[in-house]
């Protein structure tokens, strides 16, 4: 299927690209325009598009692709080399917590992660429950995303998480310490928040 200017291939082991989110990438490319420098994230990456169309339009970033389903990384690789990217994405198969190196860091983390409540995934019985299945508020995956992606973020790094409401946004924000919710997009199908560190005046050089 298409999705923005890339052919993104998958099948029904993976959640099927949603085209609204693309909005999330061209967010990210935005981002990516402007320091700091460093490589990218993504968090449950599934078939790659999200990143790879993030990534596209910036040679100097290298892309880390981290999913828990060794199919989602499969086509991620396959994606990758299809839109001339394979030589700087990396996909790796391992959960969250263990994935990564505790001294690797991002200028960009970003995230789709399972947004629908327990109680509602009877509501999409195409998609495979993992990709959707949030939990009993829909945000136990995105609270898991924060944990990982907050202490690997350069400094003036971000996080760009994708969520089912503005609700579940404004109640990430409010439980997550360190962290404020800086801005706030809604799309046809969702909301992206993006998540930046507080800084303190000390760090900008105040007293």
């Amino acid at each position: 299927m298409s999705f923005g200017d890339l052919m993104i291939a998958y099948d029904e082991r993976v959640l099927a690209p949603r085209t609204w989110t693309t909005m999330q990438s061209a967010w990210a490319d935005e981002l990516l325009s402007d320091p700091p420098i460093g490589p990218v994230l993504e968090l449950g990456c599934g078939a790659g598009q999200i990143g790879l169309l993030a990534v596209r339009a910036h040679p100097e970033r290298r892309l880390v692709c981290v999913d828990a389903s060794e199919e989602a990384c499969a086509f991620t690789r396959m994606n990758a080399e299809a839109a001339g990217l394979g030589g700087r994405v990396e996909a790796r198969l391992g959960d969250l917590a263990h994935a990564l190196a505790p001294d690797e860091q991002f200028a960009l983390v970003i995230a789709d992660p399972p947004w629908v409540p327990s109680a509602e995934i009877g509501r999409f019985p195409e998609d495979p429950t993992t990709a959707i299945d949030g939990g009993a508020d829909g945000l136990d995956v995105a609270r898991a995303c924060i944990r990982v992606a907050a202490p690997r973020l350069t400094f003036g790094g971000a996080i760009l998480l994708q969520l089912g409401t503005r609700a579940q946004a404004s109640a990430l924000a409010r439980e997550t310490e360190g962290l404020t919710l800086a801005d706030l997009r809604t799309g046809a199908g969702g909301v992206v928040a993006l998540f930046r560190p507080e800084v303190s005046p000390l760090a900008v050089g105040y007293c």
